[in-house]
């Protein structure tokens, strides 16, 4: 029962509770217990002969027990051989049966099921490991297949193993602890051990084998295996360091082997277990009962029939100070507190005697107090740490508050009626957020807000929970629950109703779950989830109100797939926005909807409109035709619309023109303007045509020169261009016939029109064309001495320069 006399290696050995459950034999029951001191599942192992008791149910039932033994949940089982339970990170009990079926268990008896696949169900599964985040199951056949999440499950086989009979012992490395960052299977055959991943199966070509029992260390970094002669041996999981070994002396494999924390490992055979420390240091105890143990990251957990401790190395902050004959300085701030309370004098003598380290005594005071269970000695901590705070000037005192906050809670959810053993260790690596979620999944929510509020974290989603479980189990009305889950949830502006919506709706309370939604302050999470509960007015309406065009094309979007289309078009009809955007929709993706839609609103000009638009994109032009005509004779029945009806009829006319032009010339004329089709018709020589197009549509004489204008020096018909301009008075003047010629290049073409423009203008469109001899007795006659120095100035001719002065000079002399 005593350590090593030559160890330096404590451990600590505590009762927490004494069980209050009704199992006698825990022998006989397959045992699961999930870590950071949560529950505790089991149910009778079907290998093992039992004697049933008077209140024991013959049907197979599984229990799960808070570690204080309180019954959480019990659950008839009818479902086939239970290979093996285990928990989730999120405390869901984990059955896996040897057809290769799943079941995930809330701690209220709720499940989600899924399969290993069709070669678990034809081989069976023998064994399974299951961690918080997966599973590995092995078939009869010795195929491994893994599930490495449980929220979306999806199985895949890993690397083939050729075994020539079934392993020793086998165990799994989490993704989270290996370099890969997957899973690996660690599988002890022959001597030696095989390293699965899911490419491949590498031996590691051991000899101190068979391993009859291996365990990963909590944080995976280490390896314990058992050996057939009886030698515990600890190795890194990547067994490149050969850590310890220590002669059991038992060549019977233990019951259980698991790991201490990190720095030891509990072997437990009927009736013994042994630790073993760091270097071969060992401490036994005698159990006469059977027990079970469940590691964690700090220690482990011994269930037996009447009570749950726990066995974890002493703190080194406990040690200062506890230690028999201990001078640190913790232990002495804390002899100080005695003395200071006995009044005596010897209370001075020990501060003053570790003035220099009692920033470090009070902080070890601090943390000692966080490891402690008993309150009393946290209380004698806190005082001591205070005690010691009051002989430092410039403490800062942030680590005291919040480890008087953290036991509190600690204190809080180790009470008998709650059951978490939690340690301090454990809280720090799970963080208070996870605790909350874990005193939620247990409907603790009074708990959960009162620590929420306590260490100042928002409580929506207590209130969120307990709202939905109010729905699931209350038996009041509808109208009692909607008025108590609202006057509780008022005080928390912001606060989704979505989720609680939900709930009642799928809890069979429609008018509930409407009701409820009316608080919901977002429209992203309200619309949707109005739709799913088919109250789809209220959701157009919402999205609406909304302002979010996106959530309103949803709603529209999900009434014209559900709805026959004149109901769809009632519902909308009344709501301005959403048939705003169902019009640009349509406008944009479907024009036959659009059409319905103003047929059925009875707006005959829009629908004219689409016609018209429809119309003018029809590339039969008989089909054109028709359609322009539907939507004339529509324009023509509404007074208003006289300018549209005269325009359609005008385009009808100007298409059946242009097809007797196409029969005539054997050219395309459809789809032009009346103006194109006049500069058509004249450069193909269709003077007549374009003077009918120009009379029958009432084209301005203005625009029907500048357009044969530009026809005519196109197809470089100088003879007609100028009987043009002889014809009669230009409406145009005769310059742009000047500029016209200029751009095609014909300068004695464009002479021919200067004269006929005004007198002021031609001295520079004579310069435009070179002929700057004319433009200087141009600008003379006009007597216009500086446009005659302009001439000159561009004059490039010797000769005529000399002219150009000469006249110059004359003017300048008159």
């Amino acid at each position: 029962m005593a350590p090593n006399p030559t160890s330096d290696w404590t451990e600590l050995h505590q009762e927490i509770y004494s069980l209050s459950w009704n199992q006698t034999d825990l022998s006989k029951f397959m045992i699961s217990g999930a870590q950071y001191g949560g529950p505790i599942a089991m149910i009778r192992d079907d290998k093992k002969v039992l004697l049933l008791q008077k209140q024991q149910p013959i049907k197979p039932t599984i229990y799960m027990y808070t570690s204080a033994g309180k019954l959480i949940e019990q659950i008839q089982w009818d479902k086939g051989r239970i290979v093996a339970l285990g928990w989730t990170d999120q405390e869901q009990l984990v059955v896996v049966t040897d057809d290769g079926s799943v079941r995930l268990y809330t701690l209220h008896g709720n499940y989600t099921q899924f399969s290993l696949g069709k070669d678990a169900k034809n081989d069976g599964v023998i064994d399974c490991q299951i961690w918080g985040g997966g599973l590995i199951a092995m078939t009869s056949k010795c195929q491994l297949i893994s599930v490495t999440n449980f929220e979306e499950p999806q199985p895949k086989p890993m690397a083939e193993i050729n075994l020539e009979e079934p392993p020793h012992s086998w165990t799994v490395v989490p993704p989270q602890f290996t370099l890969s960052r997957h899973v690996e299977v660690l599988i002890a055959t022959g001597s030696t051990i095989l390293v699965v991943d899911s490419k491949e199966a590498t031996d590691q070509h051991l000899t101190q084998g068979p391993f009859t029992k291996m365990v990963v260390s909590p944080n995976g970094k280490f390896l314990a295996l058992f050996t057939l002669d009886g030698k515990l041996w600890v190795v890194s999981t990547d067994f490149q360091k050969n850590l310890s070994e220590y002669a059991t002396k038992s060549k019977i494999p233990p019951q259980q082997l698991v790991w201490c924390g990190t720095d030891s490992v509990v072997l437990y055979w009927d009736k013994i277990v042994l630790m073993v420390g760091p270097f071969g240091d060992w401490i036994k105890y005698t159990y006469e009962d059977p027990i079970y143990l469940a590691s964690e990251i700090d220690g482990v957990r011994i269930i037996s029939n009447d009570k749950c401790e726990l066995l974890q190395k002493v703190p080194a902050s406990t040690e200062k100070i506890f230690k028999i004959g201990s001078t640190e300085p913790a232990a002495m701030l804390f002899d100080a507190l005695d003395h200071y309370e006995r009044k005596s004098p010897k209370a001075d003598e020990n501060i003053r005697s570790i003035k220099a380290e009692l920033v470090e005594a009070v902080d070890s005071c601090i943390e000692a107090a966080g490891f402690e269970f008993q309150h009393q000695y946290q209380r004698s901590l806190l005082k001591a740490a205070s005690f010691g705070k009051c002989f430092l000037e410039n403490y800062n005192a942030n680590n005291f508050v919040d480890m008087s906050q953290t036991i509190r809670v600690l204190n809080a959810v180790r009470f008998y009626d709650v059951g978490i053993p939690l340690t301090y260790a454990q809280y720090k690596r799970q963080s208070p957020d996870v605790l909350i979620d874990r005193l939620i999944n247990r409907n603790s929510h009074l708990l959960a807000i009162r620590i929420a509020e306590y260490l100042k974290l928002r409580t929506d989603k207590i209130l969120i929970h307990w709202a939905c479980e109010k729905i699931k189990s209350s038996t009041e009305d509808e109208e009692s629950i909607c008025r108590t889950i609202v006057d509780k949830l008022a005080k928390k502006p912001g606060l989704s109703y979505a989720e609680i919506a939900k709930t009642a709706h799928d809890a069979g309370q429609t008018r509930l779950a409407t009701k409820l939604l009316d608080y919901e302050p977002r429209a992203a999470d309200q619309v949707p989830l109005l739709i799913s509960m088919q109250e789809d007015e209220t959701a157009l309406i919402k999205a609406i109100e909304s302002g979010d065009t996106d959530l309103v094309y949803l709603v529209i979007f999900h009434l014209k797939r559900k709805l026959p289309l004149g109901e769809f078009f009632r519902m909308i009809n009344n709501k301005p926005m959403a048939c705003n955007l169902l019009e640009v929709y349509c406008k944009e993706q479907d024009t036959e909807l659009l059409k319905d839609f103003y047929y059925q609103d009875d707006r005959r000009i829009d629908s004219a409109n689409i016609v018209l638009s429809e119309g003018f994109s029809e590339l039969d032009i008989a089909e054109r035709i028709k359609k322009l005509k539907i939507a004339g004779k529509t324009y023509s029945e509404h007074r208003e619309r006289a300018f549209e009806a005269k325009a359609v009829d005008e385009a009808i006319k100007l298409l059946q023109f242009q097809l007797t032009l196409e029969k005539d010339t054997q050219q395309s004329f459809t789809g032009l303007s009346t103006s194109e089709t006049i500069y058509k018709c004249t450069t193909l020589g269709q003077h007549n045509k374009a003077t009918k197009v120009k009379t029958d549509f009432k084209i301005p004489d203005k625009r029907f020169w500048w357009v044969k204008l530009r026809a005519l020096v196109e197809v470089r018909d100088w003879e007609t261009l100028e009987k043009l301009a002889k014809s009669k008075k230009s409406p145009i003047g005769y310059e742009p016939f000047v500029e016209e010629c200029i751009k095609a290049k014909q300068y004695q073409e464009a002479s021919k029109y200067i004269l006929k423009c005004d007198p002021p203008v031609r001295p520079m469109l004579f310069v435009k064309i070179g002929a700057f001899k004319e433009a200087g007795e141009q600008a003379y006659l006009n007597k216009d001495v500086e446009g005659l120095r302009q001439v000159r100035a561009k004059c490039t001719n010797h000769i005529v320069a000399q002219e150009l002065d000469s006249l110059l000079a004359q003017l300048n002399a008159k």
